[in-house]
């Protein structure tokens, strides 16, 4: 099974996660299950009913992060020696060339991807022209929007 770049913050993020499922939301649906039950006929009980679904999704959930966690490749953007280049963790300072906006994303796994955080999936197009770039490159970014050109300001592994 391949591995799965995360950062240390996201790897912290899908523990506690998994913690809260596991302590937290698991309990709780065995709960609401068991007071279903004691409601009687459960062929017409629309509230054991969902409380099954909740338990589903729950189960679900916690095998997917269990499994994630797993496969996960923790990399610390501070222990991160690329000598400058853009690499995953990396947070990248970029201006716009068309409009001279300044933009800062940090290239991050799949699950910690948060464009309105400044967080961006190492899969999405903007990641994969900015990686192996050094400041003063210029990245081309084709993306559903169309095409745009980010000239690299500073890269920094924080």
């Amino acid at each position: 099974m391949a591995t799965m770049p995360i950062t240390k913050r996201g790897s912290e993020k899908l523990k506690a996660e998994l913690h809260r499922l596991k302590t937290v939301d698991r309990p709780w649906v065995i709960n609401a299950i068991a007071e279903a039950r004691a409601q009687g006929d459960l062929s017409e009980n629309a509230e054991y009913e969902a409380a099954k679904d909740r338990q589903g999704f729950i189960e679900g959930r916690i095998a997917e992060v269990e499994s994630k966690l797993s496969t996960a490749q923790i990399i610390d953007p501070t222990a991160v020696e690329a000598g400058g280049r853009v690499v995953f963790g990396s947070t990248v300072d970029l201006e716009d060339e068309d409009s001279g906006a300044a933009v800062t994303y940090q290239i991050v796994g799949e699950d910690e991807a948060d464009i309105k955080q400044g967080f961006v999936n190492i899969s999405s197009p903007i990641a994969r022209a900015l990686i192996g770039k050094e400041v003063g490159d210029v990245a081309v970014v084709e993306a559903p929007g169309g095409v745009r050109s980010y000239e690299i300001v500073d890269v920094r592994y924080i």
